[in-house]
């Protein structure tokens, strides 16, 4: 019989490796096994703590809606960054550094500048529209209806990873290289979608929200990563934003890669995410 997806199929958080302390943040729907492919190179040189985000499948829990059928209230990004914070106390760390992809890349700027933050490693990190771009409404909308469609097709997750064309289908938004990742890893993101409970709460606050980043805040290195062919924020139009506010930061492109470089090209991710934090 096909089941939904169950909460207890997640974990909150990885753990491993040695040396200077990296916190690793995934991008939206997405769990903490979205640096699985890095994890190996990252933990020879690095103690890594990867997390899984409240309101995502195996983190932290929102709080419930205040009444039976009521809609769940927005999510302030303060409360993430506070679930971010007590994850890096839970660890014994006061800083860290720290390198985030999507939603997890805007939310490294924002532990920065709570001045949690050694570096920053962004990977095409949210947020960096432009003030008169109101695509991210179209990216909202995308989500919206990518969570609902994931919902329906988690009951036959393995079936759909066991094909290419399955493969593909569900990496074109994240990845132009696909072959190489793990057919079970793709289940298990397409099963994070469709149980991230916060997912209408989050695509309320981000078209609500204004995505304010304060650089003058920020006193580490950063570096921005951005592939060319990023389908779901697309360069350079949805870095505008950042490219004005950071002029002096670290900007590299990478040609023919996607959203998500973690998974499309991990030793090259591997490598950006070290070569800024030491090494």
């Amino acid at each position: 019989m096909l089941t939904a997806p169950s909460e207890s199929a997640f974990t909150p958080s990885h753990r491993g490796g040695a040396g200077p302390p990296l916190l690793l943040i995934h991008g939206f729907t997405d769990t903490w096994r979205t640096w699985e492919l890095v994890l190996p190179a990252l933990e020879r040189r690095r103690e890594v703590l990867a997390v899984t985000l409240a309101g995502h499948a195996g983190g932290p829990r929102l709080p419930e809606p205040v009444s039976e059928g009521a809609l769940p209230e927005p999510v302030s990004e303060g409360a993430l960054l506070d679930a971010l914070e007590r994850a890096l106390g839970e660890a014994g760390w006061e800083s860290a550094h720290v390198a985030g992809n999507s939603l997890g890349g805007y939310l490294a700027l924002k532990l920065a500048e709570r001045g949690r933050a050694r570096s920053v490693v962004a990977l095409a990190p949210a947020g960096g529209w432009a003030g008169d771009d109101r695509t991210f409404r179209e990216v909202a909308a995308f989500q919206t209806r990518l969570h609902a469609q994931a919902q329906m097709a988690a009951p036959y997750a393995d079936a759909i990873m066991a094909k290419p064309s399955g493969r593909r289908a569900a990496t074109q938004y994240t990845t132009v290289n696909f072959e190489h990742i793990p057919a079970e890893l793709l289940a298990h993101q397409l099963r994070g979608v469709a149980a991230c409970s916060g997912a209408v709460a989050f695509i309320d606050s981000a078209l609500a929200g204004s995505w304010h980043v304060e650089p003058e805040r920020i006193a580490c290195p950063v570096r921005f990563v951005w592939g060319t062919e990023d389908r779901l924020l697309p360069w350079p139009s949805a870095a505008a934003r950042y490219r004005e506010q950071f002029p002096h930061a670290e900007w590299i492109e990478l040609d023919g890669v996607g959203h998500c470089p973690q998974l499309d090209v991990p030793a090259e991710a591997a490598e950006l995410i070290l070569g800024l934090s030491g090494g």
